[in-house]
């Protein structure tokens, strides 16, 4: 089995990568937050407008 030797304060990113980081979060942020907003609005559609009227 092999042994590896750890550095105890982790992965340190430069700051190019900390900054690629960052980006690709808020890029995964905003797909995220437009995938929401597209299922909400196709679930509203696909109810129609009987949604808001109690059956009788």
């Amino acid at each position: 089995m092999m042994k590896y030797d750890l550095d105890p304060k982790g992965v340190i990113l430069t700051p190019e990568q900390a900054r690629s980081r960052r980006l690709r979060n808020i890029a995964i942020g905003l797909v995220v937050g437009a995938l929401v907003v597209i299922f909400y609005a196709v679930t509203i559609v696909k109810f129609g407008p009987g949604v808001t009227k109690p059956p009788i």
